[in-house]
């Protein structure tokens, strides 16, 4: 219950109806967050972090999700202020913080001098969306991977990791990564071209509520790329996820990256907002 008439305060399972509500005002910029209230009822101690709420005068009107990534939620000038000086408390865990360009960049500026250097700014990050079948040909080929296929599918995920983020997923041998994308091909999130034991393209969805999902980990193999094979390839993985998981699907991309920029714009995705990455 908001108690607190003003401030940061944590959240949890008692205040689940107005963080609802509040996620619901953009659930497609929101569905990180809003897939881990989905899955935890926010409760921190099956979240592996926390959510902060910001309280104005008894009204939740701002949240923060703070695990493993530091993502602002619906947060305004005086709430990603309140946010930033609590996260500079704290010891940072957080690898990244992700979300709309105007909550993130605002609160890096503020925390940078506490929390430090970023390892890498990605200040403005296409948030590109479809909610109708897209309008080219999906390519037949393009299927959902199962579980079999792990050993397939995890050194392609492998290779997209490091060359998107920077640094490997496995640093200590890899065992949290590999589980993860074995979730994800056990709930039927994960797509791919496969040919002759060779992952041709891959895709996941990383992210899914009732209103919306979100693609994650788009790979097509280095020597094939610039033949076409990415945009009817997308367009497969849309059709299914239209159908099968949540009623709109959305990604983010670097803007510097033209070539993925354009495979998603001939797929049938438009903009609907901007992100903003900081990797620690």
């Amino acid at each position: 219950m908001l108690r607190t008439a003003s401030g940061v305060r944590q959240l949890g399972p008692a205040d689940l109806p107005p963080l609802r509500r509040l996620l619901a005002q953009d659930p497609v910029a929101n569905v990180f967050v809003d897939h881990q209230v989905e899955a935890t009822g926010a409760d921190p101690r099956r979240m592996g972090g926390a959510i902060w709420g910001y309280v104005d005068r008894h009204e939740l009107v701002a949240a923060c999700h703070a695990g493993a990534n530091l993502v602002p939620v619906e947060a305004g000038r005086k709430a990603v202020t309140a946010f930033a000086d609590h996260a500079a408390t704290l010891p940072r865990m957080s690898s990244s913080i992700v979300g709309p360009r105007e909550m993130v960049l605002p609160l890096w500026d503020r925390l940078e001098p506490s929390w430090g250097s970023a390892r890498q700014v990605r200040p403005d990050q296409p948030l590109l969306t479809i909610s109708r079948p897209a309008p080219i040909r999906p390519d037949p080929a393009v299927r959902r991977v199962v579980l079999d296929e792990l050993d397939v599918l995890y050194p392609a995920c492998v290779a997209m990791f490091t060359e998107e983020v920077g640094v490997s997923p496995e640093p200590a041998g890899g065992g949290h990564y590999r589980a993860r994308v074995a979730q994800l091909i056990s709930r039927g999130w994960a797509f791919a071209r496969i040919e002759d034991g060779r992952v041709v393209f891959k895709a996941e969805v990383g992210v899914a509520t009732s209103h919306a999902c979100q693609i994650q980990g788009v790979y097509v193999a280095p020597e094939l790329r610039g033949r076409g094979i990415a945009a009817p390839a997308m367009a497969a993985v849309v059709d299914m996820a239209l159908r099968d998981i949540a009623p709109v699907v959305s990604l983010y991309v670097n803007v510097g990256n033209t070539a993925a920029v354009r495979t998603y714009l001939r797929a049938g995705f438009v903009q609907a907002g901007s992100f903003a990455t900081i990797l620690f």
